[in-house]
């Protein structure tokens, strides 16, 4: 049976009742937090994966895709039995076999499967990005969805601080790119055995203050007791500005390592704030952890999340390798273009939209279609299927944006012309012949 928070969602095969989340009849509605991604939204998204691969690229990380589905003991090793993701956001079903199985809520525990399954890590250094949809089971709220997508990043088999400065200059370059603004802050969780005894002390410090603690809060107490410093709780706020600092519990290397990463930085004239209470929800990580925050989407404010690892490969069974990386929520970073960017990024409309009407006119706007998407780079055209009259035609030509239309009537089709009319501008159609044509639309869109 599928686990809890699972939704009675089955990939292999589906039992469900037939009056709980599908109607009987009428229209069917999408999975609530799972969303469409439309036309009038995807040139976005386009705009996105295309900035973030050129940034990627040219620093040498190379493209890596995931499953979407991994075995549950992935992430349970990966992630922590104890923590919110796996104890309650999961969805998690079995298979025909009996495996239990789990759409992945994140993307680096199976980005370091791969690496070990597939020898990635054995002397070499590698640099890998992916990108894609995560499921999680939560409420659903601006910028955060049950089915969201992430960009994510990894570097293995580099333990010193610069590799950590090179993935933030990066991304400041990629705001750049995007046009959005986002304040970097930076932490450092200190090595395991460091972080142990931060652990202790926080415990100690806060059974003290139990009966100011909220519900989540207690819970966390005796399973993940750093992420009461995450909490969004206004009135914990003065609680947790009072408790231990776990920079006054760092390791000497630690603090070197971040110390030098500092250095980087200020060296590149990155502008950041030194954040003590910045933690992870997740257990894997160690040492230098950052976040790139905005307050322009409410209280959802981090746009991107990132840090150390080091311990991650050795703990699901590889040769120790330390890695670093970082992933991108895209609804967030969309959400941020679309409020910040000077110049958002045009939607790609077509240049041409071919109008035909008659048997001989058509098999001539075919012929006239292939030549120019052959011989005209970079052409974007629009041929009109489904018959019509010439004004329903003109009519798409129109809506479709297009600026420029291609119209074939029969007397057209037997002199083996085209007429060009401009959709945009007052300016004369003109007749051109078939062998002129793809410099004369070339020349309209140039």
């Amino acid at each position: 049976m599928p686990g809890p928070g699972s939704d009675y969602f089955m990939i292999a095969r589906v039992v469900q009742p037939a009056n709980r989340g599908l109607q009987v009849s009428g229209k069917i509605q999408a999975v609530r937090g799972m969303n469409d991604i439309l036309p009038e939204h995807s040139h976005l998204w386009q705009f996105l994966e295309d900035c973030t691969r050129e940034a990627l690229e040219s620093a040498g990380y190379r493209e890596i895709r995931l499953p979407l589905v991994e075995r549950t003991a992935l992430f349970s090793r990966a992630i922590g039995e104890v923590t919110d993701i796996v104890e309650k956001e999961m969805y998690t079903f079995e298979d025909r076999n009996g495996d239990s199985l789990t759409l992945r809520p994140e993307g680096t525990a199976g980005c370091v499967r791969a690496g070990i399954e597939r020898g990635l890590f054995h002397n070499s250094q590698p640099r890998l990005w992916y990108s894609g949809p995560m499921f999680r089971h939560e409420r659903p709220q601006k910028g955060r969805y049950r089915q969201f997508h992430q960009i994510g990043v990894e570097a293995y088999g580099m333990d010193g601080p610069d590799v950590d400065a090179e993935q933030i200059l990066l991304l400041r370059r990629l705001w750049e790119r995007l046009g959005i603004r986002a304040e970097l802050r930076l932490n450092s969780l200190g090595t395991p055995e460091a972080r142990r005894d931060y652990r202790a002390a926080l415990v100690r410090y806060f059974e003290a203050h139990a009966g100011q603690l909220d519900e989540d809060s207690q819970r966390r107490l005796h399973t993940n007791p750093m992420r009461i410093l995450d909490s969004k709780n206004p009135a914990l706020f003065d609680l947790i500005d009072a408790a231990p600092r776990l920079p006054d519990y760092l390791d000497d290397e630690s603090r070197e390592h971040f110390s030098r990463l500092c250095r980087l930085l200020d060296d590149a004239g990155v502008e950041y704030v030194l954040d003590p209470r910045l933690v992870r929800g997740l257990d894997y990580y160690t040492r230098t952890v950052f976040e790139w925050v905005t307050d322009a989407l409410g209280a959802q404010d981090a746009v991107c999340s990132g840090g150390r690892y080091d311990g991650l490969v050795t703990q699901l069974g590889g040769r120790p390798t330390p890695a670093v990386g970082f992933a991108l929520g895209m609804e967030r970073v969309i959400a941020l273009i679309e409020q910040q960017a000077p110049e958002r990024p045009p939607r790609m409309l077509p240049h041409v939209y071919v109008v035909h009407s008659g048997e001989q006119a058509e098999r001539l706007a075919f012929e006239v279609s292939e030549l120019l998407r052959e011989q005209v780079e970079g052409l974007r055209l629009m041929l009109n299927c489904g018959g019509g009259s010439f004004k329903a035609q003109f009519r798409r030509a129109d809506n479709s944006g297009a600026a420029v239309a291609l119209v074939i009537g029969e007397e057209e089709a037997g002199t083996r012309t085209v007429q060009l009319k401009p959709l945009r501008e007052h300016s004369e159609q003109q007749a051109v012949k078939l062998e002129a044509l793809p410099a004369a639309v070339a020349a309209l869109i140039n």
